[in-house]
């Protein structure tokens, strides 16, 4: 069974410097690692609430804006019972080998509000500079499931 979540890249400017939100991840046999907030999507969740919640559940932390929210489609069938929400992501991923088969997709977002001391699973969600990000990924702290998607994010600032 594939696992399908939802991610977020929280971004602020604080003194003339971007800062992510990241958290500790910590699951009983695994290794602790920083990660993006966000996880799996409830069955006829929309994308949107399940990023709301889930970064809710995980940080403490209320979503203010999400990038391409206000140009998403959501339509109900008029022949079917289908109603179906597209919106347009900032990055998706597949895990391609590994212990869990996962499928996701990260927006851009705001959010505000005072971080949890402990959330789902999850410790420590902090704001985060650049520079920060950048050692855990150079020391081997940051989730290999959101490595690739920060990446991309720090390279499109030039970083």
């Amino acid at each position: 069974m594939i696992h399908v979540n939802v991610r977020g890249i929280i971004v602020r400017e604080n003194n003339n410097q971007k800062e992510i939100v990241v958290q500790l991840r910590k699951r009983v046999g695994e290794p602790e690692c920083f990660e993006l907030p966000g996880g799996r999507i409830e069955e006829y969740e929309s994308i949107t609430e399940a990023l709301r919640r889930e970064i809710l559940e995980e940080t403490g932390l209320y979503v203010t804006t999400i990038q391409n929210e206000k140009d998403q489609i959501v339509k109900k069938s008029d022949v079917s019972l289908f109603e179906v929400q597209c919106i347009k992501p900032y990055a998706a991923y597949q895990t391609l080998f590994g212990p869990v088969d996962s499928f996701g997709v990260y927006f851009l977002c705001t959010a505000e509000g005072d971080f949890l001391e402990i959330g789902d699973d999850t410790e420590k969600a902090h704001w985060a500079t650049i520079s920060e990000i950048q050692d855990y990924i150079k020391f081997n702290k940051f989730s290999d499931i959101d490595r690739p998607a920060i990446i991309m994010y720090l390279n499109e600032l030039k970083f």
